[in-house]
């Protein structure tokens, strides 16, 4: 057992939730614990009883009462040496606040059901660069979709982006690969998502079902989605390059957008089986031949307020080599586009 501890909350541990904070320092402690020391007046900020809710901020004492000795932690897993060099070749750019990486395809975001033990999120201890502590993930990636993906090094900058992206003042631009073209050339989806259980025991294979926008309301679980798409290019009718802009973040929003409006991007099995109808003269979003059967979206650019300096940041990730491959194949190439086609006048 520990003594009372008077602990001064740090320049960097501020703007952010009593119960939250305790956690991270006292990770033997759970919420109903954390609960019952704030009811009963025994954890206290500058005197005073608390909220587990409370925000607390950078100067402020924390009174906490003598706890249980914390167990020690499970030796962490020892990283293999070409998993620390890739995901170091992956870092597109950082500062001392901010790293951000190209994602390869087929690496998780994080782990959870069926994504294995291999993630960014556990590839963390090789992008630390001299710092204490690991960076942290503020949004995700699907595991087979590539691009930049953001991750702060330190709590204080992790909160302000979770904010900005809820804000929504940060900005997303996906290139993909559909089937067809979609008519018209330039356009916004606005039909909502509701989650479909999967068939494995875990939920896995769990898909999003559109919801057409005036029945939203009346389904339950269903909720509103946005998705600004521009065709870039094309091969005739049978595909083409198409940015997306993800106005709200919705699970999969993006692939099952497109495969509704019967333009299914290529390589995704999961919303273009064969099944799926492909106005680009077929069904199913596999070209065959030598495109890849891999899902061709790449989360091309982001654009961000950077939370400390306030400047406007944008990072562009390159295509990663499958979706390389398919844009020399069709004759498409980055120099013919602009880096925001929706700004075109």
């Amino acid at each position: 057992m520990s003594g009372v501890q008077t602990i001064r909350v740090g320049d960097d541990e501020g703007e952010q939730r009593l119960d939250r904070w305790l956690k991270k320092r006292f990770p033997q402690l759970n919420q109903i614990a954390i609960e019952k020391l704030c009811r009963t007046g025994q954890i206290r900020v500058d005197a005073g009883r608390v909220k587990p809710a409370t925000r607390i901020e950078p100067g402020q004492e924390v009174r906490v009462p003598p706890l249980p000795d914390a167990a020690p932690a499970p030796a962490a897993p020892r990283l293999r040496e070409s998993d620390a060099e890739m995901i170091q070749a992956a870092v597109l750019w950082r500062d001392e606040h901010i790293i951000a990486i190209n994602k390869p395809p087929g690496l998780p975001s994080q782990g959870g059901s069926g994504q294995g033990e291999r993630h960014v999120d556990g590839l963390t201890p090789a992008l630390m660069f001299g710092y204490k502590e690991k960076p942290k993930l503020v949004h995700r990636l699907d595991k087979d979709t590539s691009g930049v993906l953001l991750l702060a090094r330190t709590d204080r900058v992790a909160r302000r982006l979770s904010e900005a992206f809820r804000a929504r003042t940060t900005r997303k631009i996906y290139w993909a690969a559909v089937a067809g073209v979609p008519s018209p050339k330039m356009g916004t989806v606005r039909f909502g998502l509701v989650k479909a259980p999967g068939h494995g025991r875990g939920g896995e294979g769990e898909k999003m079902i559109c919801v057409h926008p005036a029945k939203v309301d009346q389904t339950e679980g269903a909720k509103r989605a946005t998705t600004d798409y521009a065709v870039l290019d094309s091969l005739g009718t049978r595909v083409s390059w198409a940015a997306l802009v993800p106005v709200t973040g919705r699970t999969h929003q993006l692939r099952a957008h497109m495969a509704e409006l019967g333009h299914p991007i290529i390589g995704d099995g999961k919303y273009g089986g064969s099944g799926q109808e492909n106005l680009g003269d077929g069904w199913g979003a596999q070209l065959g031949g030598e495109i890849s059967r891999k899902l061709h979206l790449h989360a091309r650019s982001i654009s961000f307020d950077h939370p400390i300096t306030g400047k406007r940041i944008t990072l562009t990730a390159p295509l990663p080599e499958h979706m390389a491959r398919t844009w020399k194949t069709l004759g498409w190439s980055e120099r013919d586009v602009p880096a925001d086609p929706f700004e075109e006048e």
